[in-house]
């Protein structure tokens, strides 16, 4: 490599290594430290999981659950729907009502019809009859308690899908039959973050199980519980251990590696980054994994290491065998991290340039050491938390509260403003005068279109009886006479019955129709008639 003009040093007079903790970059010929957030320190994740990843350009699950990760949501929602309404229906009041016929009024209206909760639950004097009454402010407080209610139980309905039930894990003792049932697909991959390649790859293929000095400690070739192979990436070398059908009996195994010098490609690494995954043979879509990235021990003080020495480096893991009864028996091996004990490692310039001098330090050494966990299996279970009793329980509880809220502001409304007492009766009132008006106008034109312009008294005067059109009112130019004393005279042609008169002949009985007739046809050709006070009275008829 060529020495970067920063963050590097030389050694052997003539070739050049990075600071300790800085990894060389190839692209930029630079040499950058090597950082790791806190959430991949150790682990980023483990447990089970489906495999049903969808890209992220076309849907992005981190963003819809950053927003649903709680009832919050729901609940700041229905707030400021509550919010809106109520400061609409405050504003809608400044507008003026008019005799009716405004927008404002019309708004005003239909939000008093609106009044489903409280229309019985008004302000009532004493010993008054309850009556049905629908205000505007019993409309927007019942469509507020309805905002409430709702958003409440969309809360609750996400509370009982999200948390529905609880996943329950019992620890059963284990046997030999029982561990020789879970037949899973195990891969065991380990990288050495660095500039080295396969190249630099030494002493793999033994594998140990048991513990050394104890009679069940057992050399086997690796070959016989896995393929392995090495494989460049862009982070370095990574050695991957594949095991099909693995059956795990004995209770620790360990393999371990190393990487060796080669002429200008000195063996050291910046970090490790591991990944484990337990698949079941059975059902392909189910996975069990453990990956992380490491970077120093928790006991070392120097933010930036190199790691290179004869002392292994030590990533310990744990296999515990689980059953999950709530995915129809599943039986997986779940690996765990466990512990990272670091080998030997430099922070300081000149140890570093000491140590890649002497060929005795030559080397990292790895090694993987794994633990079953065979003496009992976890069984995974669910449990229901949701009954219908509780749920109608709930929302019953929900109910009463949105409505018993708005409840108490309408009644410190109506109690505090004398005025919102009686804000029906001026609605009704204003509405019933409007109605009366629309009906008068249909008559008028009705009557227009029936016997003519002329037959529709003016409305520009007070209104006065008349003598003809059968008692028809009409208005005087003279504004004689008061409204509401005016009565509906008897008409000309009313029958009267008067047992004292005697009966006529024929003759005259005819002459006297042949009259009444001919006066009948004469008022319809009249102009304007007298005022009701001329009437005269009408003549007797005798019964026919």
């Amino acid at each position: 490599m060529h020495c970067p003009t920063s963050n590097s040093f030389t050694y052997n007079q003539s070739l050049c290594a990075c600071n300790p903790g800085f990894l060389y970059n190839t692209t930029t010929t630079t040499c950058t430290p090597f950082t790791v957030s806190n959430a991949a320190a150790f682990y980023v994740g483990t447990g089970v999981d489906y495999s049903l990843h969808l890209p992220e350009t076309i849907l992005s699950f981190d963003s819809i659950k950053k927003y649903t990760r709680s009832q919050d949501v729901f609940l700041g929602g229905t707030l400021v729907m509550i919010v809106i309404w109520l400061l609409f229906c405050f504003v809608v009041r400044f507008g003026s009502v008019g005799d009716g016929r405004t927008i404002w009024f019309k708004i005003r209206w239909w939000i008093s019809r609106l009044d489903v909760c409280f229309a019985t639950r008004h302000w009532l004097d004493d010993q008054k009859v309850v009556k049905k009454r629908k205000t505007e402010l019993g409309g927007a407080f019942s469509i507020a308690s309805c905002i409430l209610f709702i958003g409440l139980f969309a809360a609750l309905v996400y509370k009982n899908i999200s948390r529905r039930s609880i996943e329950v894990h019992s620890v059963v003792a284990a046997n030999a039959p029982d561990l020789t049932s879970f037949s899973n697909d195990m891969e065991f991959n380990i990288t050495a973050i660095s500039t080295m390649s396969c190249s630099n790859l030494r002493n793999l293929g033994t594998l140990l199980m048991g513990k050394p000095g104890f009679l069940d400690f057992r050399a086997s070739p690796l070959s016989t519980f896995a393929n392995f192979s090495c494989q460049n990436t862009t982070n370095g070398p990574m050695v991957t251990l594949k095991c099909s059908n693995c059956q795990l009996i004995r209770d620790n195994f360990y393999t371990s590696w190393q990487f060796i010098d080669l002429p200008n490609i000195p063996a050291s690494a910046v970090g490790f980054e591991f990944n484990l995954t337990s698949r079941d043979r059975l059902n392909k879509n189910h996975v069990s994994f453990v990956s992380g990235i490491l970077k120093k021990g928790s006991h070392m003080s120097a933010e930036f290491v190199t790691f290179r020495g004869n002392n292994p480096n030590i990533l310990q893991f744990n296999l515990f065998p689980r059953i999950y009864r709530n995915k129809h028996g599943l039986k997986l091996i779940e690996p765990l991290f466990h512990e990272f004990i670091p080998g030997s490692s430099f922070g300081e310039i000149n140890q570093l340039r000491a140590s890649l001098q002497n060929s005795s330090n030559g080397l990292v050494n790895i090694t993987l050491s794994v633990n079953l966990l065979s003496s009992y299996i976890v069984e995974v279970d669910n449990q229901n938390l949701l009954g219908p009793v509780g749920f109608f329980a709930d929302l019953g509880g929900l109910y009463c509260v949105s409505i018993g809220l708005f409840f108490y502001f309408l009644v410190q409304f109506e109690y505090r403003f004398k005025r919102f007492r009686r804000e029906d009766k001026v609605f009704r009132r204003i509405r019933n005068r409007k109605k009366a008006q629309e009906h008068w106008d249909k008559l008028r034109k009705y009557v227009v279109l029936t016997w003519g312009r002329g037959s529709v008294p003016r409305e520009d005067g007070n209104v006065a009886l008349t003598s003809c059109c059968s008692g028809i009112f009409m208005k005087s130019n003279q504004n004689e006479g008061s409204l509401s004393k005016r009565k509906q005279h008897t008409r000309k042609d009313t029958i009267s019955f008067n047992k004292k008169v005697s009966i006529p002949d024929d003759k005259v009985l005819q002459k006297e129709r042949s009259d009444d007739v001919d006066n009948r046809n004469a008022h319809w050709q009249q102009p304007p008639c007298t005022a009701a006070n001329d009437i005269p009275l009408p003549p007797s008829l005798g019964l026919v």
